[in-house]
């Protein structure tokens, strides 16, 4: 299994584990999580959430071995409603979540910290939403939520021109909440939790829900994109990007 849990006290920490992979995402692995995301859901002695990926990096988004296998009607059908009902359960935690981000966290890695409530991200953190440059689009509801948390302008200029930023910038624009040292991330990470472990735990859950209520309507986008995305697995666009990406050349995109 390549999602791993730990508790310490009223704090579940989840931990995506294919480091040799940078956590590259297979539907097994976002099962797994939707599994364990349901346990610590209905666990009344769990507080706070963090998601964290080993190794290098956070997430590098999906698996493209994996994703490249699926034909336009498994893609929606399957790969992007998966997707969708994952982050959408890890958005809907009663427990307020925090994605420890090192490294990278690009295409379905952010989608997943988008799904956080908090993110907290080393300095030398690279965060995007590359798809496009590889002939598809974001599939797993981070069209709305990046426009959610950094307005509708900058996620378009992230989407459409696949543009990648530091946590700096991701910081500036409200992206992450929190941009830390290296060496400071973990201490970063655990003084937020304690923040969160310190309020009173109905009222911070009721304020969740009351607040992501609030936003759900601009989330419901699942649609859209499984057919959107379903459209790019059929296009030479897509396997010239994912051929140009495992060759690591220029691709050749002929609008197709």
């Amino acid at each position: 299994m390549s999602i791993l849990v730990r508790h310490l006290g009223p704090v579940a920490t989840v931990t995506l584990d294919r480091p040799a992979k940078r956590n590259a995402l297979t539907l097994a692995m976002m099962r797994d999580l939707g599994s364990v995301l349901e346990e610590i859901a209905e666990a009344d002695d769990v507080r706070a959430v963090v998601l964290e990926g080993s190794g290098l990096s956070f997430c590098v988004g999906a698996d493209v071995t994996e994703f490249i296998g699926h034909d336009a009607s498994s893609a929606r059908r399957v790969w992007i409603a998966v997707g969708h009902r994952v982050t959408a359960q890890l958005a809907a935690m009663p427990q307020p979540t925090v994605a420890r981000i090192q490294g990278h966290a690009i295409g379905g890695g952010l989608e997943l910290a988008l799904s956080c409530d908090f993110r907290v991200a080393s300095a030398d953190a690279i965060l995007g939403l590359p798809e496009v440059a590889m002939g598809t689009l974001p599939g797993w509801g981070g069209t709305s939520r990046l426009a959610a948390a950094v307005g509708p302008v900058r996620a378009k200029e992230m989407v459409l021109l696949s543009t990648l930023v530091s946590a700096a910038e991701a910081a500036a624009t409200g992206l992450i909440t929190v941009s830390t040292a290296a060496d400071d991330l973990d201490a970063a990470v655990e003084r937020l939790v304690k923040q969160i472990v310190d309020q009173p735990a109905v009222a911070v859950q009721l304020a969740k829900k009351v607040m992501s209520s609030a936003t759900a309507a601009s989330h419901q986008l699942e649609t859209f994109e499984a057919l959107a995305g379903a459209l790019t697995v059929s296009s030479d666009d897509l396997h010239e990007g994912v051929a140009a990406f495992r060759g690591k050349r220029t691709p050749q995109f002929k609008g197709r």
